[in-house]
């Protein structure tokens, strides 16, 4: 069964083709009404409504790719958990993409090692503006990369690798024990990790 992490990373994959500068990721959970919603929202080429009626064909992609299976594959496992995928675009103004399914439903995949998959988008990407949130019940923690990068002196991207996603894992492990809480103050990251 594949990750929600790795699927992330075929529909993020999607709108850095499109060119875009800003990407948003959000992963909400909401115990009560037991369902999962991701979003990936970006300011990319877009798409006119010929492009938008063929995303779902599993051999179309509209960025000179031979074959485009992401989006595709991932409403199959959204839809097999009860859940639905909807995409609106504009050309020229971006793309939206949201999903909702079953948070527990037996064929949902886990979210897998999202620290791991945000830091690599970071990281490998950092000319794109990112915004992540991942939310439990209304709470969480939320991250922009241009605040993140503007508190650090070095220019080598890769240095920063380790710190990231050292945060990025506390965020969840807190989330995931029930500490939640929204942390902005990148300058902290080496003393909240014990290097300061």
């Amino acid at each position: 069964m594949k990750e929600l992490s790795l699927h992330l990373l075929d529909l993020v994959e999607n709108s850095i083709r499109a060119k875009a500068t800003h990407i948003i990721l959000s992963i909400a959970e909401n115990t009560t009404q037991d369902l999962l919603e991701i979003v990936v929202e970006d300011d990319g080429e877009g798409m006119d409504e010929w492009q938008l009626e063929r995303v779902w064909d599993p051999f179309f992609s509209g960025q000179n790719k031979k074959v485009g299976m992401g989006i595709p594959l991932f409403a199959q496992v959204v839809e097999q958990c009860q859940g639905k995928v909807t995409i609106s675009s504009q050309k020229g103004r971006g793309t939206r993409l949201r999903a909702t399914m079953q948070r527990s439903h037996i064929d949902c995949p886990p979210l897998g090692n999202i620290p791991e998959t945000l830091t690599l988008l970071v990281i490998t990407h950092p000319e794109i503006r990112w915004e992540f949130a991942h939310l439990k019940d209304g709470q969480g923690w939320f991250f922009k990369s241009d605040e993140f990068f503007a508190q650090w002196e070095t220019k080598n991207v890769y240095s920063l690798y380790t710190p990231l996603r050292e945060w990025f894992q506390n965020r969840e492990n807190n989330l995931g024990e029930g500490n939640h809480h929204e942390n902005r103050e990148y300058r902290r990251f080496e003393e909240s990790e014990g290097r300061g």
